[in-house]
């Protein structure tokens, strides 16, 4: 197949190409590094069937031949990220989706939108299943990223209806792995550096706020299966498994080795006090689950930051 990734410089982004080359198809990354790193780009450059474009998402894009999937990608995901971007990431979410879902129409091709556990809010249903319409603060800070991404799934599914294009929406939940900037103010990034470092873990509010994690592997395995699929409502994919933020400081400072002691900062506005996916649907149309253990896939990320701090390359893909 011949496929075009939006975000293709980001964690999740460069992982969906590695593994589509691998799989021996052909690949059209599109990045403007506003908060991707050019270091995935550049192993992914070494592959013969991959080629790059330094755009912007959110304008119409201009590419020659044929497309079987267009997939939207491109987006900071991060609060520290999005706020410091608001205009660009309510762009690149409402306009920048709007056109790809254009380029898909021209070309005859399939449309994959990457969505975000961030569109249940402050869920007041536990876990959250898709049939959830969450609870968002639509003037809140988080609403730049929250409600764009709902946005983004509205258009998705408008084209879907009116114009009869094939598409896909995952709802993300908080994935972790190699690949991640470690300034991207994400929990699980501010707890390995930090400890890595021998920094104090930055706690908000009490730590008794939960998330669910899971191993980029699981999910790029997920949304490989959703594109074999024609399913076009949305599908979470995230690991059913909850942690509060103290217990994964804990598990983070045990298994760097640190015995540095946490400090507490206020919560910020509209910070979500749990979160888990309600992953039947998952289960049912894929024969998915996360299968990449917390303590095992955190050790691997601990393993890649460790080596990132003392300046050494991630691992190159085979061409």
């Amino acid at each position: 197949m011949r496929i075009l990734i939006t975000g293709a410089a980001g964690f999740l982004g460069s992982h969906l190409c590695e593994r589509l080359l691998l799989e021996g198809h052909e690949v059209i990354g599109v990045d403007d590094f506003s908060s991707g790193q050019p270091r995935n780009i550049a192993l992914l450059s070494q592959h013969s069937r991959f080629h790059f474009i330094k755009a912007d998402a959110s304008k119409p894009l201009s590419v020659e031949g044929s497309l079987d999937w267009v997939m939207h990608f491109a987006s900071p995901a991060s609060p520290p990220r999005y706020l410091k971007l608001p205009l660009e990431t309510l762009l690149v979410n409402g306009e920048g989706t709007r056109h790809l879902l254009d380029l898909a129409v021209e070309k005859g091709a399939r449309f994959f939108l990457a969505s975000t556990s961030e569109i249940y809010g402050d869920p007041l249903v536990h876990p959250q299943p898709e049939t959830y319409w969450g609870n968002v603060n639509s003037i809140g800070p988080r609403s730049i990223y929250d409600e764009s991404k709902r946005y983004a799934e509205t258009l998705t599914t408008a084209y879907q209806q009116a114009k009869g294009v094939s598409t896909r929406i995952i709802r993300i939940f908080n994935t972790y792995g190699p690949r991640m900037d470690a300034e991207d103010g994400r929990v699980v990034t501010n707890f390995i550096v930090q400890a890595l470092r021998g920094e104090p873990l930055t706690i908000y509010g009490t730590g008794s706020q939960t998330r669910s994690f899971q191993y980029v592997d699981d999910l790029i395995e997920g949304i490989r299966r959703l594109m074999d699929v024609e399913y076009h409502q949305p599908v979470n994919l995230g690991n059913p498994e909850e942690y509060t933020m103290l217990q994964l400081a804990k598990l983070i400072q045990e298994l760097v080795g640190s015995k540095t002691p946490f400090t507490y900062q206020p919560l910020p506005q509209d910070d979500p006090r749990q979160r888990r996916p309600d992953i039947r649907r998952a289960k049912e149309l894929l024969g998915w689950e996360p299968k990449v253990p917390v303590r095992e896939g955190l050790a691997r990320t601990i393993a890649y930051f460790r080596g990132l701090l003392d300046e050494a390359l991630p691992q190159e893909i085979q061409p």
